[in-house]
């Protein structure tokens, strides 16, 4: 271990600990106790260009201990990722600051994914080395390795707590991704105490059950160690890699070293001076780096930037070599090309009757010829889902060409993995389960609208239609929560021609997840349905004279049941107007003019109908109208008993338009 390394990581450690106590709020104990593993990593073994952060064949490491974030900036600050000033470290959880509490991805140069929740990078990384094993499959040749690198994730006890990880690390065990590598940061402390009070399993042991590679360090402060762990780790080529390394929570901070007081908050003048002065900082500077320090990561940078030049080299010569494949790869790197799928053949459909999940699954079908980078599975229910990709094949150990994913019984790893996948960069990827089961899901959801990725979700068995499973499995909430996230497009078609376009918003979506929530029960298409559907919502049965009586508003399979019911208002001298309400999202995104057209103001009569909860609906029917919608969990029985219990009928449509006219 030479000075300059020893000297570089304590400049990691105290740059950490005066951003956080600057901001008086932060995560010390993590930035201290890891930094000789990240500084070994980033240093000595990752390859990454600062100077071109996106480069396609770096190898990516997540910080899924996200609480550690000034980990990550004091060493995006050393390499210059993004022009990281001392000032933004400075800045530390600020308002409008590079430098957040936890890592955002797009918001701060250089991180591969927001982390925050524990256990969240665990899963996003086996995504990412997912990709990059398939990618390999389909890119590389003899002697062109152009997709060759390494997914790297670090993180703590809680991180190894969280379910999320043993649902992640199993599936990359099964598949054997031998390019994941990952980095327990073992010391035994959480915010309440020693783990012992609640986390006593051998992890290690459990790692090796799910079929990696187990590597310890005894001592975290041993970079040459870490260094023969990583390269020990990289050697084998069957299995992923885990490495434990014993670490110090707060090393060199005083009396607060290995509590949990060195945690969640800042050292404190006092022992932050003996971490300076124990570490040969003056101990009344702050945010100091000495020019031998910045003189090194400057030679590492530029030692990194001849490994990419290299890989330059190699791409230039594989696309001369193999013309074909370079077409391919720019179409893996493109966005979507909008053109092949706004065709009438496209937006065809031929039969009468059909479940929403049948379309969907024909769509898929059709998309797979159009878009060869399209991934996708289920968390154990393609069948039921109908997602699979015919004549694709799956993904599994030593052979990863398959464009269809087994995610089995494991929907919250699914999400992340998929999250992962999207940021990896060259794929476009979706996910699927039961709507009930995008319970499990939510959390990760989340992070895809918070990251700004297009993840796309397929729900399917959207409502009480599901019938005899009864109500723990009778989706009745959860449009309405995924509804409330921000920067989440849930789309409920009626029709073909709505699940068409559901799919089509989700395909050309660049920021945006969205969610396509599907029928089990066969559904009519419907002669009104349009391409309007793109707006979210639109009149798809208008009434019989210009300003309507009556506006029925619905989602889904109600839609139908909303046009017969109009139908039977407009026998009875009742002018009905039916909007189709597929995305509110969507909807509230358009102009108030468009908006002001398909509901006016001047129409107060309307009621909406959803075989879910009304939760959300009084915006569109506001004090004056009515929701037909489920109070309760519902009940095992057939569906169409069901739907009669529940009030979704004609007659009780017909009946509560009446009651609103007449109030």
């Amino acid at each position: 271990m030479s000075n300059i390394d020893i000297k570089s990581i304590n400049t990691v450690r105290v740059l950490s600990a005066d951003g956080i106590e600057k901001a008086k709020s932060g995560h010390p104990g993590l930035p201290l106790g890891s930094a000789p593993i990240a500084y070994e990593l980033f240093a000595h073994h990752m390859k990454h260009n600062p100077k071109n952060p996106d480069w396609a064949n770096r190898d990516r490491f997540i910080l899924s201990a996200g609480h550690g974030s000034m980990l990550l900036y004091s060493l995006f600050h050393l390499f210059q990722y993004g022009d990281l000033s001392l000032e933004d470290l400075k800045q530390f959880r600020q308002l409008g600051s590079k430098t957040p509490g936890h890592p955002e991805y797009g918001h701060t140069v250089g991180v591969e994914a927001t982390t925050g929740p524990l256990g969240a990078g665990m899963g996003m990384a086996v995504g990412m080395a997912m990709a990059e094993a398939h990618m390999a499959s389909v890119f590389n040749e003899d002697g062109f390795d152009i997709v060759d690198h390494y997914t790297y994730v670090l993180g703590g006890d809680g991180c190894m707590m969280e379910g999320i990880s043993s649902e992640a690390f199993s599936l990359a065990g099964t598949l054997g991704l031998s390019k994941l590598i990952v980095f327990y940061d073992s010391n035994g402390i959480s915010i309440e105490g020693s783990t012992d009070i609640a986390f006593t399993e051998n992890v290690v042991e459990r790692m090796k059950a799910f079929g990696f590679q187990t590597i310890e360090v005894e001592d975290g402060n041993d970079i040459e160690a870490i260094g023969k762990a990583i390269k020990e780790a990289k050697a084998d080529k069957e299995r992923p890699s885990f490495i434990k390394v014993n670490t110090i929570i707060g090393y060199g901070a005083g009396k607060k070293a290995g509590s949990a007081a060195s945690h969640g908050e800042p050292l404190g003048s006092e022992a932050l001076r003996d971490l300076k002065t124990g570490f040969g900082f003056d101990p009344d500077e702050s945010f100091k780096v000495d020019d031998d320090v910045y003189e090194n990561f400057k030679s590492i940078n530029e030692k990194n930037k001849k490994i990419e030049d290299e890989w330059n080299k190699l791409f230039k010569e594989y696309i001369d070599k193999y013309p074909d494949k370079a077409k391919l790869w720019e179409k893996y790197y493109s966005d979507i090309d909008e053109s092949l799928i706004e065709t009438d053949e496209f937006w065809s459909w031929d039969e009468n009757k059909a479940a929403t999940r049948n379309i969907s699954g024909s769509i898929i079908n059709r998309l797979k010829d159009l878009y060869p980078n399209l991934i996708g599975g289920s968390a154990d229910l393609s069948p039921s889902n109908k997602t699979v990709m015919n004549d694709e094949g799956y993904i599994k150990r030593g052979d990863y060409s398959g464009r269809n994913i087994h995610f089995g019984v494991r929907e919250l790893a699914m999400t992340a993995i998929t999250n992962g996948i999207l940021l990896h960069g060259g794929l476009r990827a979706y996910c699927a389960t039961f709507f009930v089961f995008s319970d499990y899901t939510k959390p990760m959801a989340r992070l895809s609208a918070l990251m700004n990725i297009p993840t796309i979700f397929v729900f399917t068995h959207d409502s009480i239609g599901v019938g005899e499973d009864g109500p723990t499995h009778e989706p009745v909430e959860q449009l309405a929560m995924l509804r409330s996230l921000p920067n989440f497009n849930t789309f409920r078609p009626a029709d073909a021609k709505e699940t068409v376009a559901a799919w089509y918003a989700a395909l050309v979506s660049k920021k945006t997840p969205t969610a396509i929530v599907l029928t089990r029960q066969n559904l009519p298409q419907l002669s009104g349905s349009t391409k309007e559907a793109l707006k979210g919502g639109y009149i798809i049965k208008e009434a019989s004279k210009a300003t309507p009586d009556m506006i029925l508003i619905a989602s889904g399979s109600e839609v139908s049941l909303a046009v017969d019911a109009a139908d039977e208002l407009e026998n009875e001298g009742v002018a009905t107007r039916v909007v189709s309400m597929p995305c509110m999202d969507v909807f509230e995104k358009q102009s108030k003019e468009y908006k002001d057209k398909i509901l006016p103001n001047t129409v107060r009569n309307r009621v909406a109908i959803e075989a879910l909860s009304g939760f959300g609906w009084d915006k569109y029917t506001g004090l004056d109208g009515r929701v037909i919608s489920m109070n309760s969990f519902g009940a095992s029985a057939p569906q169409d008993l069901l739907f009669k219990k529940f009030g979704f009928t004609k007659e009780n449509v017909v009946a509560t338009a009446k009651e609103v006219l007449n109030q």
